[in-house]
């Protein structure tokens, strides 16, 4: 039976605009335990901010957390999928491509994200990436 993207994607989006601060987006990311935030203007979706786009793109760099806006730390050159597309076809773009999350549009609006974690429970949650990820987060 083949398996859509709709059938493991996290429907619960955080989003910020192009302007929030990197500072407010960490806050945001602590605060829903979530290492990744879309980047939305009205309800299209302009980039996507993990973790590691702040850290390697903002404060590696030494600018100002409070002053620099997560438009110039997120990836703007977004990879999606639909939800109705091929679960293997998402494996595929996240391995063509390297990224960990992918965000999931209809008619260019964020509906959702797939993670690797999603993706390592839907496939073999024995596995250590998948234990991982299921398991309750560190506080």
């Amino acid at each position: 039976m083949t398996q859509h993207v709709r059938d493991i994607m996290t429907s619960r989006l955080v989003t910020v605009e192009p302007q929030a601060s990197v500072t407010a987006v960490a806050q945001k990311m602590r605060d829903e335990d979530i290492g990744a935030v879309l980047i939305i203007e009205g309800d299209e979706l302009r980039g996507l901010v993990s973790d590691r786009d702040l850290v390697v793109r903002a404060l590696a760099e030494g600018d100002d957390p409070k002053q620099t806006t997560v438009a110039s730390a997120c990836s703007s050159e977004v990879i999606t999928v639909t939800p109705d597309e091929n679960l293997d076809h998402a494996v595929e773009l996240m391995r063509e491509h390297s990224i960990r999350r992918l965000p999931v549009v209809e008619e260019g609006h964020p509906v959702g994200i797939i993670s690797l974690g999603d993706l390592a429970i839907e496939r073999d949650e024995e596995s250590a990436l998948g234990d991982i990820s299921a398991a309750n987060p560190n506080q």
